[in-house]
C-alpha cells in the first residue's frame, strides 16, 4: 500500500506516547522531524541504527491520517529518499504496532 510508512522505536517510548496522546521521537527536537521508512528500507534502518537494542517496536503508519506534514527527502549517507514527519505523530495514524525480533 503506497500510503504506508514505518517508524522504529522502543516499547517504552511507545508507551509514553500512549499516555501523552501523541508520539514524538528525539529527532523531532534535534532535527525537526521524525525519521520514517518505506517497507523496503526497514531492514536497513534496523541493521544500521538498532542492532542489539532490546524491546523495539515497528509502528505502521497510514500517511492519509497524519495531522502533520510528510516530506520525502534524500538521506545523503545512504543515497535514499526517506519519509519524514514534520511534527508529532498522532496516534490514530498508527494502524499497527509490532514487536521487532532480530534473528
Amino acid at each position: 500500500m503506497e500510503n504506508i510508512i514505518y517508524h522504529i522505536t522502543t516499547l517504552q517510548e511507545w508507551n509514553v506516547a500512549k499516555t501523552k496522546g501523541f508520539y514524538e521521537a528525539v529527532s523531532l527536537s534535534v532535527e525537526g522531524f521524525i525519521h520514517c521508512s518505506l517497507a523496503a528500507q526497514v531492514d536497513g534502518v534496523l541493521e544500521r541504527y538498532f542492532k542489539g537494542k532490546p524491546d523495539l517496536v515497528k509502528l505502521t503508519i497510514d500517511t492519509s491520517k497524519l495531522n502533520n506534514v510528510l516530506k520525502y527527502e534524500l538521506a545523503p549517507s545512504v543515497n535514499e529518499v526517506f519519509p519524514h514527519i514534520y511534527g508529532t505523530l498522532n496516534l490514530d495514524a498508527v494502524i499497527e504496532v509490532a514487536s521487532v525480533r532480530f534473528n
